[in-house]
C-alpha cells in the first residue's frame, strides 16, 4: 500500500488495514499513554504483594532494575520495530499467519485475560471510592463480592471506564496525557509521606524496611533476586514479546518510540510499586495488621485506604485515575481481539461488551488479591503466540517461508501454529508444575520453543 494511500476504516481505528502516515503520532503520545499505564492502580496493589513474599531489600531493587531493563528492550527492539514495519493490529496480523479460526481461539483467550485484568484494576479503584462509604475492604483471602455496596461501586467504575474505553485510541491516550502527571505525583507523594510516617532518616534506614528479607506472609511463596527480575520483565509479556501493543505502536512514527515503556517501566514498576510497598509497610505497624498477623492470615492488601492514609481525599483520587488509566488501554486492546472477530459488529459496542466483562471480573476480588500469580499466567498463556510474529520477521526468509501463510494459502486453520503453542505452552506448563518451578521462569522457555516449532512446522509446510 502506498504511503499516501487513505485505508478505509469504519470507525477511524484502522482495525483491518495499515494506519495511514496522515494518523501517526510522535513519541509524546505514547510517554504520556506508557506513563499512566504502568503507574496505574495495579501498582498498589504489586507493590505491596512484594512485601508479602518476604523479598529481601537487595533482592527487591535490584531485581526490579534488571527486569525492567529486559522489558523496556523488548518493547523496543521487539514490538515497536514490528509495528511500525507493518502497522497492524496483533490480531489482525497473527490472523493473515493462523487463519480465521485459529486466530478466533486465541483472540478469546486473549480479550477474555485482558477483562480479567482490567478487572482487577476495576476492584482497585473500587477500595477508594468506598471509603466514605465505609466499605468492608476485600482480604487477601477473599474471593466473592463481600457486599451489595461493593458491587454498586465496581459497575459504577465499571461503566465509566468501559464508555472512556470505547471512545478509542485518542479519546484513552488524551485521558491518560491529562492524568498521568497527577498520578506520577501521587505515587511520589505517597512514598515520601510514608518514609516519614516511617521515620526514615537515612538509606540505611530505608534499606532497613526490607532488610535480609523475611518469611513470606501465609499463602505466599518466598521471592528472591530472579523471582522479582523475571516476574516484572514479563508482567506484561503479552503486550511486548507477546506483542500485543502491536495495536499502539502501530500508530507510532518510528521504532523508537518504543523506548517510552521506560516511563511506564521505571515510574511506574519501580518507584510506584516501591512507593506502595511503603505505605503498605505503614499499614504493617497498624495494631489491626498484627492482629491478622496473631491469626495467622495475611492483613488485607487495600489501595484505597492505603492512600488515604498517606495523602487523604487526593490519595483517593489517585487510586481511581490510576485504575481508569490502565483499565482503558487495557479494555480497549480486549475490544481489538473481540472485533477481529465478530468483524460485522462495531468495535464501539464490541468494547462496551468487553468493558461489561471487565466490570462483572472486577467485583470478584480474587483475581485483584492474586495478582502476582494471575499477571504470570496471563503471560505465560499469551506470550507465545507473539514469538509466532516475532520468528517469522526475523526468521522467516532464512528459512524460506511463505510469509502470512494462511493469506497466501487462503486457508482459515494453520496447523503449524496451533501444534507450536500447544506444545511448546502445555509442555513448559507441565514442566513447571512437575518440578515446582515458579512459572514467569517459564515463560521465556516457552516463547522460544513456540517459535522454533513454528519455524520447524511451517518450513515443512513450505516445502
Amino acid at each position: 500500500m502506498s504511503k499516501t494511500t487513505e485505508p478505509i476504516a469504519s470507525d477511524g481505528e484502522f482495525e483491518r488495514v495499515a494506519v495511514p502516515e496522515s494518523k501517526l503520532k510522535s513519541w509524546k503520545s505514547f510517554l504520556g499513554m506508557y506513563a499512566g499505564e504502568h503507574a496505574a492502580g495495579t501498582e498498589f496493589v504489586i507493590g505491596p504483594l512484594f512485601l508479602t513474599t518476604g523479598v529481601s531489600a537487595f533482592d527487591l531493587i535490584m531485581g526490579l532494575i534488571v527486569g525492567n531493563l529486559l522489558a523496556v528492550l523488548s518493547w523496543r527492539f521487539l514490538t515497536a520495530e514490528i509495528a511500525v514495519k507493518y502497522r497492524l493490529t496483533l490480531y489482525y496480523q497473527l490472523e493473515k499467519i493462523c487463519g480465521f479460526q485459529l486466530v478466533t481461539l486465541y483472540n478469546i483467550a486473549n480479550g477474555v485475560l485482558f477483562c480479567f485484568l482490567a478487572g482487577a484494576m476495576i476492584t482497585v479503584s473500587a477500595t477508594a471510592v468506598g471509603i466514605p462509604f465505609n466499605m468492608p475492604m476485600p482480604k487477601l483471602s477473599d474471593t466473592m463480592p463481600n457486599g451489595l455496596t461493593w458491587i454498586l461501586i465496581v459497575l459504577g467504575i465499571g461503566i465509566l471506564i468501559s464508555w472512556i474505553a470505547a471512545k478509542g485510541y485518542d479519546t484513552i491516550s488524551k485521558a491518560a496525557n491529562y492524568m498521568a502527571p497527577i498520578i506520577v505525583l501521587g505515587f511520589l507523594l505517597s512514598g515520601l509521606v510514608a518514609l516519614q510516617q516511617l521515620g526514615v532518616q537515612s538509606f540505611a534506614d530505608f534499606w532497613a524496611i526490607w532488610g535480609e528479607g523475611s518469611e513470606p506472609f501465609p499463602g505466599q511463596l518466598k521471592y528472591g533476586f530472579w523471582h522479582v527480575a523475571i516476574w516484572s520483565w514479563f508482567a506484561n509479556a503479552a503486550m511486548h514479546i507477546g506483542m500485543s501493543d502491536l495495536s499502539v505502536f502501530r500508530f507510532a512514527r518510528k521504532a523508537s518510540s518504543g523506548w517510552t515503556s521506560a516511563a511506564g517501566m521505571y515510574i511506574g514498576h519501580f518507584m510506584a510499586w516501591i512507593s506502595a510497598a511503603l505505605l503498605y509497610a505503614v499499614y504493617m505497624k497498624s495494631s489491626e495488621a498484627q492482629e491478622f498477623l496473631l491469626q495467622g492470615e495475611a492483613p488485607p492488601v487495600a489501595p484505597g485506604p492505603l492512600a488515604f492514609n498517606a495523602l487523604g481525599v487526593f490519595g483517593v483520587l489517585v487510586v481511581i485515575m490510576a485504575g481508569w488509566t490502565t483499565a482503558n488501554p487495557t479494555i480497549y486492546r480486549a475490544g481489538l481481539a473481540f472485533q477481529a472477530i465478530f468483524k460485522n459488529t462495531s468495535r464501539f459496542k464490541i468494547t462496551l461488551l468487553a468493558g461489561g466483562l471487565a466490570t462483572l471480573a472486577g467485583m470478584f476480588p480474587a483475581i485483584a488479591m492474586k495478582l502476582l500469580d494471575f499477571v504470570a499466567l496471563y503471560g505465560f498463556i499469551l506470550a507465545p503466540m507473539g514469538a509466532i510474529i516475532v520468528f517469522q520477521h526475523f526468521f522467516g526468509k532464512s528459512f524460506k517461508l511463505i510469509e502470512n501463510y494462511a493469506e497466501n494459502r487462503n486457508i482459515s486453520f494453520n496447523w503449524a501454529v496451533l501444534i507450536s503453542w500447544v506444545l511448546a505452552s502445555g509442555g513448559c506448563y507441565l514442566i513447571a508444575q512437575q518440578f515446582d518451578i515458579f512459572l514467569s521462569f517459564m515463560t521465556l522457555p516457552a516463547w522460544i520453543c513456540c517459535g522454533l516449532l513454528f519455524l520447524l512446522f511451517s518450513k515443512k509446510l513450505s516445502s
